[in-house]
């Protein structure tokens, strides 16, 4: 999960808005998890394997489309609405201006009502993508970024996902920002002791770098 360019470039972001919601079927569920493993793996995939920007993007907007698909293909469900988001969100982080920033809107439109849907879904993805877009978008008067509105977004996010790794990541990184950095650690230290994701290894991998190079830059500041 994203991302800061000149003006606004955010994480997460979409633009399906979906008017009208009904609860999929039973049945839906192991189509809609394998569906939702497939597109988060090609995610991590284009995100971190992508030889420049320029193939990110092309081949970013076209996960975007198949993203969009799975919010008409499983209306009211959050986790198509959260892995919209999350596919929108790199595509914001791939463009410029105005262009980022409605995609950054669009995508905090969408993600709000994720939550509303269901606040624990994908371990609690929708307000930990809310709590960093909160965080990474400036805040007024270049646009809606709120430090407030982070803090209690990825709290909230933490609360719902007692084994969500990504969680306790991304509200380490906004303490670190923070300059709490005692937290950041503790936070850390919590989430590398987590569940790991072996069905999806790119991400997975990807992940523990993160957090081991955050952990350093938090005993650093620690040291100092």
């Amino acid at each position: 999960m994203p991302l800061m360019r000149p003006v606004i470039v955010a994480a997460i972001g979409i633009a399906v808005l979906v008017a009208a919601f009904r609860a999929a079927p039973a049945e839906d569920n192991r189509a809609l998890d394998g569906d939702i493993l497939n597109l988060s793996e090609e995610w991590a995939r284009i995100k971190y394997l992508s030889k420049d920007d320029d193939e990110r993007k092309e081949r970013m907007a076209a996960l975007g489309a198949r993203a969009d698909e799975l919010t008409a293909r499983y209306p009211g469900r959050a986790e198509a609405l959260i892995w919209s988001g999350i596919v929108a969100s790199e595509r914001a982080s791939l463009t410029w201006g105005i262009s980022a920033l409605d995609l950054a809107t669009r995508a905090r439109d969408t993600l709000l009502e994720a939550e509303r849907l269901d606040a624990r879904a994908l371990d609690a993805a929708a307000p930990t993508t809310l709590g960093i877009l909160y965080y990474r978008v400036p805040g007024f008067p270049i646009s809606w970024g709120d430090t407030k509105n982070a803090r209690r977004y990825l709290e909230e996010a933490v609360e719902n996902a007692p084994t969500g790794r990504e969680a306790r990541y991304y509200y380490a990184d906004f303490l670190y920002q923070q300059g709490e950095y005692k937290r950041a650690e503790q936070m850390l230290i919590k989430a590398l002791t987590l569940p790991r994701h072996p069905e999806r290894p790119v991400w997975d991998q990807q992940l523990r770098k993160m957090m081991d190079a955050l952990l350093a830059k938090v005993r650093e500041k620690l040291k100092s």
